[in-house]
């Protein structure tokens, strides 16, 4: 899942962005109010760490451009302005949980985790799909019950497909979404078809009742056979 941490203290981004990644999650960052902007109107992210006070502009001014967008889901604000005044108007305008700085990185892990369970997955730590079981905290798959042992790409790619199954994942969503922003620079995307392939050996030796079908020329789609 990919996160954009907009904060303007690069040793305070920096750490959020090291324990992150080490939640395996992937890292995009902004450090003012423009690249933030840009950032948002472009690509999609799983969830939004958003400082109030930024270079150049509000945080605030980012929400409300979200929630124009019809995007406004999955924003935790993080910031050293305390008043209930604050807190109030960024949870009204959609913010889905609110930080005062300073706080424990511990304590931020867990309420991203938090976020993401009551978008993601009704709450659950698991998706299910099929004879299919995907632990998002353990970062585990198990088909029939049994262990089918997935390298981070290929964990990620099918974690994607499944919040969209039966729906159509352009090549482009899926590598922006599996290896960040930057990812749209690469001159083709043949990685992907590779990462792919090795997944479907895996599902179709475990027995999986579900197909990755290709769309050509556009992307994939994860169906129920």
């Amino acid at each position: 899942m990919k996160i954009l941490i907009v904060e303007d203290e690069k040793e305070l981004q920096n750490t959020i962005a090291d324990s992150l990644s080490k939640e395996q999650f992937v890292i995009e960052t902004a450090d003012n109010f423009a690249a933030a902007l840009e950032k948002i109107n472009v690509y999609e992210y799983d969830c939004i760490l958003l400082d109030i006070m930024l270079p150049g502009g509000s945080g605030i001014q980012l929400l409300q451009a979200l929630k124009k967008a019809g995007r406004a889901g999955n924003v935790i604000i993080i910031s050293a302005k305390d008043s209930l005044d604050d807190k109030l108007q960024g949870l009204e305008l959609g913010a889905d949980d609110y930080l005062t700085k300073p706080f424990h990185i511990a304590e931020l892990n867990a309420r991203v985790k938090a976020v993401l369970r009551r978008k993601n997955t009704d709450g659950k730590n698991s998706l299910e799909f099929a004879n299919l079981c995907l632990d998002l905290s353990e970062r585990t798959l198990t088909i029939n019950q049994q262990n089918i042992p997935l390298n981070r790409k290929e964990f990620d790619i099918l974690n994607y497909f499944l919040f969209n199954k039966n729906r159509l994942v352009t090549k482009t969503a899926l590598a922006e979404h599996v290896w960040g922003d930057n990812i749209d620079q690469a001159d083709n995307l043949d990685f992907i078809y590779y990462q792919i392939k090795n997944l479907r050996k895996k599902l179709q030796a475990a027995d999986a009742a579900i197909e990755i079908e290709a769309v050509y020329g556009i992307g994939y789609k994860i169906t129920e056979k």
